[in-house]
């Protein structure tokens, strides 16, 4: 049941709290988004100082920030699919395979992104 004040600054403050609860259930439970946080912690500092323009910073941060977003959709999806039944089931598969895709296509973005761009440091 939803609590009778929620709105402004309170409904904020719960807010961040229950995407810290994520944040914190996604590192307990899933070693995928600790892999990929920790890569995270390695490549922002280096992305910050690469000595390219701000936007290209910018798109390096915004691919790995990409990464993690979507491992945490992907991990969502799965522990409703986990929720709702344990049953092996074609759509429950499918669900799963198209998330797990969807980490897949933004983990290809990101390396691509970060070679082409420490590429063009080489060259130039």
């Amino acid at each position: 049941m939803k609590p009778a004040n929620n709105n402004g600054i309170k409904r904020v403050i719960r807010a961040t709290g229950f995407s810290m609860q994520g944040l914190t259930a996604a590192w307990k439970h899933e070693a995928a988004f600790r892999q990929e946080a920790i890569l995270a912690a390695i490549l922002l500092p280096i992305a910050i100082l690469l000595p390219v323009a701000l936007i290209i910073k910018l798109v390096l941060i915004s691919t790995v920030f990409i990464v993690l977003i979507t491992e945490l959709l992907n991990s969502a999806i799965e522990a409703v699919v986990d929720r709702i039944s344990d049953e092996i089931h074609p759509l429950s598969g499918r669900a799963k395979d198209i998330a797990s895709a969807a980490v897949f296509m933004s983990l290809a973005l990101c390396g691509i992104t970060w070679a082409l761009v420490l590429i063009d440091l080489v060259i130039n």
